[in-house]
């Protein structure tokens, strides 16, 4: 199995792993050992795209040498163009949408009984639950509690490939979570295309903080960290919610895209910048040392070079501890694909080039303040080069934050909990030592 694209995306793929092995297929991690790859596509962005046409003619041609015998695609990328993945692709053996995932064994059983399958089941079809093999740390999971997506930004293709936004029923929810706990879970993302908008479809009002609240209940938990969080639907009631409960970690994943008040607008996102600057104050005013990560957009159709100048002064002024910058993607389908005065793409990189020198600086401020501080780190490995065990703190969402490096005297175990002192920084990392 190879899960392109994001945590979203890696949680379908380890439903369909469970689905395959209880049916009582081997699953292996080496092309070379397997009769059959299974690719689930990104099709978000360009580069996404890109990535996955890549990985997918690289298949083909272990395929075509006889290291793999069947070739099955789903995802993202063959949601959003079907019959154009299904005439592009001949090598692949079947190819299929997010609503026939829950088949996938049907699907590879009439594979190998020499069946080329082209199915697009409705997207409504998509499975909301189920039981996963977790493919992440065996201490780490992703708690998926939405499917789909219904604020339909300007730019954005996720509405059209995955549908409306559907909330997992919570008492499914917190049955999964439960679970994960029982096998050794005790750090959860909890994510969703917008996971403020949870339970909106399904209790008429948005559920997120009632959520958090049943799931810090579960005893095995330990570390519970909110991604995703459309900034216009953080609530008081959310930030007194993460604020009180002591293992919702002091971190908020909140994507604005923008701060100037036409481009907003025209990206389809209700607010301003005044907004935005207001949240940002009462957030770090009433959830002490709270760390905030951001996702910023450059170059987005009619974006000016005053606009442009006005987003790099927000980012210098706002000091977001953790954000991530991406170069508008001109997507076929979307409103803002239509838009005049589209920026050239190499101009798009620059400006999103120049944000993230802004923010290594700002970053290393942040990580420099750090120096001499105490923090509970989670243990993820031992690195054998640097000598040395390698870790995430509270601060740090797995994947996109940074490492924190530490020296032990005494043998420590993947998912430990340890309490070390920072002792000195590298770019975005840290290093330490442990103290207990």
């Amino acid at each position: 199995m190879v899960s392109l694209g994001c945590s979203k995306n890696l949680v379908d793929s380890e439903r369909m792993l469970k689905k395959l092995r209880v049916h009582g297929y081997e699953l292996v991690t080496e092309f070379g050992d397997s009769d059959v790859a299974v690719v689930n596509t990104c099709g978000f962005i360009q580069a996404a795209k890109e990535e996955a046409i890549e990985t997918i003619l690289e298949i083909a041609a272990l395929k075509k040498e006889g290291t793999v015998k069947k070739l099955i695609l789903t995802g993202c990328l063959t949601e959003r163009y079907r019959e154009e993945a299904a005439k592009e692709f001949p090598e692949a053996d079947a190819v299929i949408g997010i609503g026939d995932n829950k088949d996938i064994v049907d699907i590879l059983d009439r594979v190998l009984h020499g069946e080329r399958v082209v199915q697009f089941s409705p997207k409504r079809d998509a499975e909301l639950t189920g039981d996963r093999i977790i493919t992440t740390l065996p201490f780490f999971s992703y708690l998926k509690i939405a499917e789909g997506c219904s604020n339909c930004c300007t730019y954005c293709a996720i509405p059209m490939i995955r549908g409306g936004y559907r909330s997992v029923p919570m008492e499914d929810v917190l049955a999964e979570a439960r679970q994960l706990a029982e096998n050794g879970v005790t750090e959860l993302c909890v994510i969703a295309q917008d996971t403020t908008r949870y339970g909106e479809d399904l209790y008429g009002k948005p559920c997120l903080p009632e959520l958090l609240e049943k799931l810090c209940e579960i005893d095995k938990l330990r570390w519970i960290r909110v991604l995703y969080c459309y900034p216009e639907r953080i609530t008081d009631e959310l930030i007194d919610t993460i604020a009180e409960q002591d293992k919702i970690v002091k971190y908020i994943d909140m994507p604005i895209q923008h701060c100037n008040d036409e481009i907003l607008h025209r990206m389809g996102r209700p607010s301003t910048k005044a907004a935005l600057q207001a949240l940002i104050a009462k957030i770090r005013a009433r959830i002490p040392g709270i760390v905030l990560r951001t996702t910023l957009m450059t170059g987005f159709p009619g974006e000016t070079e005053e606009q442009f100048t006005e987003l790099a002064e927000f980012v210098k002024e706002m000091r977001f501890e953790r954000m991530g910058c991406f170069a508008y993607s001109q997507e076929e389908g979307t409103k803002a694909a239509e838009m005049p005065d589209q920026v050239e793409e190499e101009e798009r990189l620059h400006r999103a080039d120049i944000l993230m020198e802004h923010q290594a600086q700002i970053s290393a401020d942040y990580n420099a303040a750090q120096l001499g501080t105490e923090k509970t780190a989670v243990v993820e490995g031992f690195d054998r080069w640097a000598e040395c065990y390698f870790g995430r703190t509270e601060a740090d969402a797995p994947d996109i934050d940074g490492k924190v490096f530490f020296t032990s005297a005494e043998q420590l175990q993947i998912g430990d909990y340890v309490q070390i002192r920072i002792t000195d920084t590298l770019d975005y990392d840290m290093l330490g030592e442990v103290i207990a």
